[in-house]
């Protein structure tokens, strides 16, 4: 297609989205001043349906019951309590089940346009799917990921960790080996934390693999360039899984509505239904709690059994592998403050934040340090925080999985507003706002249910950034207690205690010393959520090259926050690369 046709197919699309808009607006308007009983009853109008399908439609409900009902086999993909009503994808026979448990079924005709039309490859596209050039392929996060691990083996190790469904069965698709990328600094010893990063675990979420996948490439970019990553590489571990269900991706790059896995000899005999969700497959409170389906061509179908698919076992074999089991079976047993380790699973959409249980409306026993980490998350993203089954009842989920097996910290995180997202909204606002989110997550990973209650260390600079042997550096940044997402209600904002950094040898270093330096208040007093801090460093006793520089902060609850890094270059710094303490000692 030239350019100039191009334009004009988007022109029309355009007027029709319009016209669209300007033909429910009136009706959809007096939706926010009815109750959801009064829309039920009085805005929802049935529209017949047209055309071949699939259709999204805004079903209305009269009790919430129904919603968590139509969750056991279909996945809301927005849930609208001031409403009265969710957002679903349907066929036919969909719309007849949804109307037998009692929703008033309407189409909503943009997000149905938007469904229905076809992939269009932009003028000269060769990479990505068809129609969005920002998200690779399976076959291209692969390589993206190995490419990587080649040019930067001591930062990047690719890791297969199992098969996909099709790769294990004879005479069908070639399938796919489940991949993890590990960044760490290879010459730097352990132990390490760890972070755990997973996406497309639902196939057609196009933005998740692709975020985790920059993500990937800003730290190895950015080591030995940006002060947090570097540090963070050389003292953590990081395992992405990438593509976690790379067969029902395959699917979905043709703007399928792909979820499940591709499993066929379930007894689903439609072809185009086959599959097990592996997002309800996890062995932990598997099938327990009406949160999935055990009709096999159902949406959220569980399996035939807890863990039944080797996606789903590949992915609890490498966790387990890799973190240590710090949580008792009980179901009211709380893992340790200390414990370490967390675990995020990257879904669209939704613009949230979810902390474990999804299977019961009780509180997780470690919920209060769940949700604090779930709103720090949260207030670098702009996402909604709250615990997962507030959204609708899972069972067999990953996060409920990570923290109930191991005791991790376990998330997910819904980014965006649509599944086949476009190109400039991930550009613009899911890739920067998840970016920093995923950095503070590194950061948390060696305390996470400790750490996100204290204060945040930003606007951290060292003037001047290079001095000669001998000269004094004035280290200033601001100690912030502030910054969390109040969405969905608030976390304790207390008084800066103090502040302090340290020099070379971070504090969970144990062969040497670490030693903490005190900062003082810029106004003289610790006394205000936010304090800006400030310490002089006398550089008498440092060898030239690049230094290290960590500092953290304590509110008057005692809770030391994460620590924000600065380098310090003594010297003709040029000719020296900073290195860890760790590596220089050798």
């Amino acid at each position: 297609m030239t350019t100039s046709r191009y334009r004009l197919w988007w022109l029309r699309r355009l007027i029709l989205m319009v016209a669209i808009i300007g033909a429910v607006a009136p009706r959809l308007a007096v939706a926010p001043f009815l109750s959801a009983k009064e829309t039920h009853r009085s805005l929802a109008q049935p529209i017949p349906l047209e055309g071949d399908g699939p259709w999204v439609v805004r079903a209305y409900y009269a009790d919430l019951q129904q919603v968590w009902d139509l969750a056991a086999w279909l996945e809301p993909w927005e849930v609208h309590r001031d409403r009265g009503y969710v957002v679903v994808g349907v066929t036919e026979r969909e719309v007849e089940r949804l109307t037998a448990a009692g929703f008033v079924v309407e189409v909503d005709p943009v997000l149905t346009w938007e469904l229905q039309r076809l992939p269009l490859a932009q003028p000269d596209q060769k990479e990505g799917i068809p129609g969005y050039p920002c998200y690779r392929t399976v076959e291209e996060t692969i390589a993206a990921a190995q490419s990587l691990a080649v040019s930067h083996p001591h930062l990047a190790t690719w890791i297969d960790i199992g098969d996909s469904w099709d790769k294990i069965q004879a005479g069908g698709e070639p399938g796919y080996d489940l991949g993890v990328l590990r960044l760490t600094n290879e010459e730097v010893p352990g132990p390490k934390p760890t972070l755990f990063v997973m996406a497309a675990i639902h196939a057609r979420e196009y933005a998740t693999a692709e975020l985790v996948t920059r993500f990937a490439e800003h730290l190895v970019d950015q080591y030995d360039v940006d002060p947090d990553v570097t540090w963070l590489l050389d003292y953590h571990e990081i395992h992405l899984l990438l593509q976690a269900n790379p067969d029902g991706r395959k699917k979905a790059e043709a703007r399928i509505l792909w979820r499940k896995n591709t499993d066929s000899d379930d007894g689903c005999s439609n072809p185009d239904r086959w599959g097990t969700d592996l997002n309800r497959n996890f062995d932990f409170q598997w099938g327990c709690c009406g949160g999935s389906s055990g009709g096999p061509c159902d949406e959220t179908y569980r399996g035939p059994g807890a863990a039944s698919e080797p996606e789903t076992q590949a992915v609890q074999d490498y966790v387990r592998a890799r973190f240590p089991d710090q949580r008792d079976n009980d179901l009211g047993a709380s893992a340790p403050d200390d414990a370490t380790g967390i675990f995020l699973d990257i879904h669209s959409y939704g613009d949230l934040v979810l902390w474990p249980w999804g299977f019961t409306s009780s509180p997780a026993p470690n919920a209060t340090a769940l949700q604090t980490l779930g709103r720090k998350l949260a207030y670098f993203n702009g996402y909604l925080p709250e615990q997962s089954v507030a959204l609708y009842p899972t069972d067999g989920t990953t996060q409920d999985w990570a923290y109930g097996e191991l005791g991790l910290a376990g998330y997910i995180m819904e980014v965006g507003n649509w599944f086949f997202q476009d190109c400039d909204t991930f550009e613009r606002t899911i890739l920067p706002d998840n970016l920093t989110a995923l950095i503070y997550a590194a950061k948390a990973a060696r305390t996470p249910y400790q750490t996100p209650a204290g204060p945040d260390v930003v606007n951290l600079s060292i003037s001047p950034t290079e001095v000669m042997p001998g000269g004094v550096a004035l280290i200033t940044a601001e100690v912030d207690d502030t910054r969390y997402n109040s969405q969905n209600g608030s976390e304790p904002v207390q008084e800066i205690a103090a502040a302090e950094y340290y020099l070379d040898v971070p504090p969970w270093v144990t062969d040497r010393p670490a030693i903490a330096q005190p900062m003082t208040a810029v106004d003289g007093s610790f006394d205000e959520p936010v304090e800006p801090v400030q310490a002089a460093v006398d550089t008498s006793s440092l060898g030239a090259g690049r230094h290290m520089v960590w500092v953290r902060g304590r509110d008057v609850a005692g809770h030391w926050g994460a620590f924000s890094a600065a380098f310090l270059s003594v010297g003709n710094a040029g000719q020296v690369t900073y290195l860890p303490l760790a590596i220089k000692s050798e």
